[in-house]
C-alpha cells in the first residue's frame, strides 16, 4: 500500500520537536509523500524549507482566508515570488470562510481570486478551504470556470453536500476527505463520499487537526491518513490497497508528482 497525505500543516509548532519521527512513522505506515500546506507568507517559506530537508515532502504556498486580514503589505508579493520555486506543487490553501470572522469577506474573495489567477499562470492546482461558504465558493469557482475553463483545484477536507461536490466535479475539481469521514456523527458525509467518482477522490489528514477514529483526540499526523483511507475504501467498494492505488494515482495527477 502506498498513500499520499495531500494536506498537512507540518510547519505547525506541534511538530517542532519530532517531525523526523513523525515522517518515519508515516513511511512505515505506507505514506510515500506528504503535501505540507502553507497558510501565510511565513508558512509558505517554512513549507519550502521543510521540503528541502525531507524528501517525502512537497510544499504549497499561499495565504489562508482567515489569515488574510493579518497579512503584511508585501506578503502577497512574497507568495508570488515563492510560487516560482520548482518544488511548489500547488497554491493555497485559499478559499472562503464564514465560520470565523477574522477577515472581512470581501478581502477573502479578493485573495481567493488572486490564488486562482496565480495558479493558472503557474499551471498548477489550487487547494481550497471552504467553511460555511459553499454558495459563495461555488459562485467564485463558476465565475472562474466560465471565464477560463476547468478549474484545476481540490476541495480540501470536504464536508459539503452532494450537490456541491457534483458542481465542483463538473468544473474539474477533486474532492478530498479528512478524518471527519470516520466520525460517528458524519453519516451524511459518508453518503456523499460514496458517490464521488473514484477518479476524483483524494485523502488527507489536515494534520495536526481532525485525527480520525480510532485515534481521535490525539495530535493528527500523516500516518493516520491510513484510517481515513480504510473508511473511504469501504464506502466506495474497494479494498484498502485498491483505494490507496486510486487516490495515489489521483494525487500524482493533481499535484504533478513524478
Amino acid at each position: 500500500m502506498a498513500l499520499i497525505d495531500t494536506h498537512a500543516h507540518l510547519d505547525d509548532g506541534r511538530f517542532a520537536s519530532d517531525l523526523a519521527d513523525v515522517l518515519e512513522r508515516a513511511a512505515v505506515a505506507g505514506i510515500e509523500r506528504v503535501v505540507t500546506i502553507a497558510t501565510t507568507a511565513a508558512s509558505s517559506e517554512a513549507a519550502l524549507a521543510l521540503a528541502s530537508r525531507f524528501a517525502m515532502l512537497s510544499p504549497t504556498v499561499g495565504i489562508q482566508p482567515n489569515e488574510v486580514a493579518e497579512a503584511a503589505a508585501g506578503d502577497w508579493d512574497s507568495v508570488v515570488q515563492l510560487a516560482r520555486n520548482s518544488t511548489v506543487v500547488a497554491l493555497g490553501e485559499t478559499g472562503l470562510d464564514r465560520y470565523w470572522d477574522r477577515t472581512p469577506f470581501a478581502q477573502q474573495e479578493d485573495y481567493f481570486a488572486r490564488h486562482l489567477k496565480l495558479a493558472r499562470q503557474k499551471g498548477c492546482g489550487v487547494v481550497i478551504h471552504c467553511r460555511e461558504a459553499e454558495a459563495d465558493t461555488l459562485r467564485m469557482l463558476r465565475e472562474d470556470y466560465d471565464r477560463n475553463g476547468p478549474v484545476h483545484g481540490v476541495m480540501h477536507s470536504f464536508t459539503g453536500t452532494l450537490e456541491t461536490a457534483r458542481a465542483c466535479i463538473e468544473m474539474g475539481l477533486y474532492i478530498s476527505f479528512a478524518g471527519m469521514l470516520t466520525y460517528k456523527n458524519a453519516q451524511n458525509l459518508r453518503d456523499v463520499a460514496a458517490r464521488v467518482p473514484m477518479e476524483r477522490l483524494l485523502v488527507e489528514t489536515d494534520s495536526p487537526y481532525l485525527a480520525p477514529v480510532p485515534v481521535r483526540g490525539k495530535r493528527n499526523e500523516p500516518a493516520f491518513v491510513a484510517h481515513t483511507a480504510a473508511c473511504l475504501a469501504g464506502l466506495v467498494g474497494l479494498s484498502v490497497d485498491g483505494l490507496a492505488e486510486q487516490t495515489t494515482r489521483n494525487a500524482r495527477a493533481f499535484f504533478g508528482f513524478v
